[in-house]
């Protein structure tokens, strides 16, 4: 969390972690294309020849509140080869918050379970506490898992002490409410750590709300 009490404003960090073409930089593909074009910075991406992440993506919200403390989310996504291990942990840095983006296609468990050590790993490293952390995990490609996987999910679903969402990113699908539930993950645990309702005179239901409109943006008719 980056706090200006003089400036007014509250800068929050998401990192979107998993294996290499689980669907990170199309989550954030799906969020900047429903945005209302009035709340959305520029998504920036430095792809590989194979439509890879080699960096990160980075894509920026603003949302506006009545306490007139302006708030900025930013959306990062690590790139997902074995080989960028440092620069997903570099990214890390500073994380308020993680969605975990899991490939829900049969045959990737075995990268998913690695990934998912490996985020445990890069977090230990940067200093960041796995207990405390807003964690969120989507199963992405549902429309390509088979009906075992599908049972699979939901029972990880029911017995997760983190949320779990299904979602087909290349149709948007639950892409909306993955980051909405990080987002509210995040708040929480800010006001209940930091005070952050009280100290800033920020409304955090006004605020969840302020994002929900952003995020119908365009379906109520704005430009794409």
């Amino acid at each position: 969390m980056e706090l200006n009490p003089d400036k007014r404003e509250l800068a929050l960090k998401f990192v979107y972690y998993g294996p290499g073409l689980s669907g990170k930089t199309t989550n954030l593909r799906a969020l900047f294309q429903t945005a209302d074009p009035r709340g959305r910075g520029r998504l920036m991406t430095v792809d590989t020849a194979d439509d890879r992440t080699l960096f990160f993506d980075l894509l920026p919200l603003f949302l506006q509140t009545s306490s007139g403390l302006k708030v900025k989310l930013k959306l990062f996504t690590v790139p997902g080869q074995v080989m960028h291990n440092s620069t997903r942990r570099l990214v890390l840095a500073g994380a308020d918050a993680v969605a975990f983006i899991a490939d829900a296609q049969p045959g990737e468990r075995q990268a998913n379970f690695d990934y998912w050590r490996n985020l445990g790993e890069n977090l230990r490293e940067n200093g960041i506490s796995t207990e405390n952390l807003p964690l969120v995990i989507q199963f992405n490609k549902c429309d390509l898992a088979d009906g075992a996987l599908r049972q699979e999910i939901a029972e990880t679903a029911r017995n997760s002490r983190r949320p779990v969402f299904a979602a087909t990113a290349i149709r948007g699908e639950g892409v909306k409410e993955t980051f909405s539930a990080l987002v509210s993950l995040t708040l929480e645990r800010l006001d209940r750590e930091h005070g952050l309702a009280r100290s800033t005179g920020l409304d955090l239901a006004e605020l969840l709300g302020s994002l929900a409109r952003t995020l119908e943006g365009s379906r109520a008719g704005g430009p794409r």
